[in-house]
């Protein structure tokens, strides 16, 4: 979350870049240095000197594939969600194993994925700027909680007409699956407050989250 977008663009001004492996050799570059100055000193911290210097590139090079600081976040954020959800997105695509295994297994990477210091990071960042920078809270929904929500959404869709579960609303269900995912160990790691997030730890939760959602889902037979 690899190649950085689907298009290989960063909208007009990279627009070019999907067909020129240096082009978007260098956007990568770019990318990588602007997640070093972001997680080091949050967005309104970040400048985009800084972000050219630590990226290795002129300012001209830099603003010839991002039009500002706020573009350049989405563009890295995007890039992150991109990579790291792909392997959970794969397990929606996946009908041949049961929903529990599928939703233990969605559990465990999603807690994974949140306690990284990369996730931490970006989290802390949106939540501390959010109110300054409202932007930031559109890009955190759009490429990170809506995709997982829309993936999540469309394989209860699924399941559901299956009969496996008893859902009236797949969308407002995945939400609460994925919210559930965050208790405990997640929301302890955010504040920075001690927690057992040992391989079986998440695993042990990750069966309990699964568990106790199928429990309130699981087909009422009449």
């Amino acid at each position: 979350m690899t190649g950085i977008m689907d298009d290989g663009s960063a909208g007009t001004p990279d627009g070019a870049s999907g067909a020129d492996p240096a082009g978007c050799t260098k956007r990568e570059q770019i990318l990588k240095g602007a997640g070093t100055v972001f997680l080091a000193n949050g967005y309104e911290g970040a400048s985009m000197s800084q972000i050219a210097q630590m990226a290795g590139v002129s300012k001209g090079t830099l603003y010839n594939h991002f039009d500002g600081k706020a573009s350049l976040f989405s563009a890295f954020f995007e890039e992150q969600a991109r990579s790291r959800l792909a392997p959970i997105e794969a397990l929606w695509r996946d009908d041949e194993q049961s929903v529990r295994l599928t939703l233990i297994r969605f559990a465990e990477m999603a807690v994974h994925m949140l306690i990284s210091p990369m996730a931490l990071g970006l989290y802390r960042i949106i939540v501390g700027e959010v109110e300054k920078f409202p932007n930031l809270a559109d890009t955190f929904w759009r490429y990170g909680f809506d995709r997982k929500l829309s993936n999540l959404t469309e394989y209860l869709t699924r399941v559901v007409a299956r009969g496996e579960l008893d859902i009236a609303d797949p969308r407002l269900s995945a939400e609460q699956f994925m919210l559930m995912c965050q208790a405990r160990i997640v929301q302890r790691r955010r504040f920075g407050l001690p927690v057992d997030d040992s391989d079986a730890a998440i695993a042990e939760f990750a069966a309990f989250t699964a568990d106790s959602f199928l429990k309130i889902y699981e087909p009422r037979h009449q």
